[in-house]
């Protein structure tokens, strides 16, 4: 594991200290991300854009829910964003890979025209997770792929998880 790999983790799991659901949810994003990079043929750099964004992509949750009572999608994109840039600037990481998970933790939650791949896996991968934690039926679940889902790795991983047609 490399050295930022290792640090971003450590923060996370310091930031949601106490709350193993939420631990446990961004490795697990993590891990979906992973398996959908690997098919999709990424470069280095995007794999690492793409695991640092998936691993910090909820770091606002906490602050959110303990400030609010709640944290909602366009909230977790504006304060994520922000407080990933600083996490990552903090740990030494260069500009370039911060902008780039910036980017995509700021639209993690927008669904609509996703031009880019890495953002593509990140909100597939985050589904496939939410998919489970949130309870949701074979039909929700099944029409978000059709309708959001484009890598054909991803909708494998979906549709085997979940035992969908």
């Amino acid at each position: 594991m490399d050295k930022l790999r290792k640090q971003v983790i450590d923060e996370l799991i310091d930031i949601n200290a106490g709350d193993p659901k939420r631990i446990g949810h961004f490795l697990k994003v993590n891990a979906y991300a992973d398996l959908i990079a690997q098919d999709e043929g990424l470069s280095d750099f995007d794999r690492q854009v793409l695991d640092t964004a998936s691993l910090l992509h909820d770091v606002a949750v906490k602050e959110l829910s303990d400030t609010y009572g709640y944290a909602d999608g366009k909230q977790q994109e504006v304060l994520g964003a922000v407080k990933a840039g600083e996490i990552l600037d903090e740990l030494g990481a260069g500009e370039e890979l911060i902008d780039r998970v910036c980017f995509l933790i700021s639209k993690h939650h927008t669904y609509e025209d996703i031009e880019d791949p890495l953002l593509q896996i990140l909100i597939e991968a985050d589904f496939l997770v939410n998919a489970y934690e949130d309870g949701l039926e074979p039909g929700p679940i099944k029409a978000f792929m059709n309708k959001v889902f484009k890598t054909e790795s991803g909708k494998k991983l979906l549709k085997k998880t979940y035992a969908i047609a």
